[in-house]
């Protein structure tokens, strides 16, 4: 695989008006690199109910006893300040990398953290898998 130059305008001018700095980026090193802390952000919106004391104290236990074991390494639960929100609440799941994210996911404690989510909303879940730019 190539590497990719890239040239970045630099703060100071050469004599023909125009400075550049230039560094290397080997992509090899790049891709083989696995991402650090992968998120899953999971959002319940709309629904008729949502119990937070429920979600904290049981739900993210669960999830951690569930998932730990497969790299899970904390979650928290956030909840919009306005009353009228759409979201009801925001679950931040950050994983030591994205394999351990696709580990716990496919693992079969993946269905009793799944049928869990009833008892606590009826609200629609989605959730968005990340991980920080290098």
């Amino acid at each position: 695989m190539p590497n990719v130059i890239i040239a970045t305008a630099a703060a100071r001018q050469v004599r023909n008006g125009a400075g550049f700095s230039k560094f290397t980026i080997n992509l090899e090193k790049l891709e083989s690199r696995l991402m650090p802390n992968s998120t899953m952000i999971v959002t319940c919106s709309g629904g008729t109910y949502f119990d937070r004391d429920y979600y904290v104290d049981v739900h993210l236990p669960l999830a951690l006893a569930s998932w730990q074991k497969h790299g899970l390494e904390s979650a928290a639960a956030f909840f919009p300040r306005d009353a009228d929100s759409v979201d009801v609440s925001v679950g931040i799941y950050r994983f030591r990398d994205e394999t351990a994210l696709h580990a716990a996911l496919a693992s079969a404690e993946t269905d009793a953290v799944m049928d869990d989510v009833p008892r606590f909303t009826d609200a629609s879940v989605s959730r968005i898998i990340g991980a920080p730019l290098l």
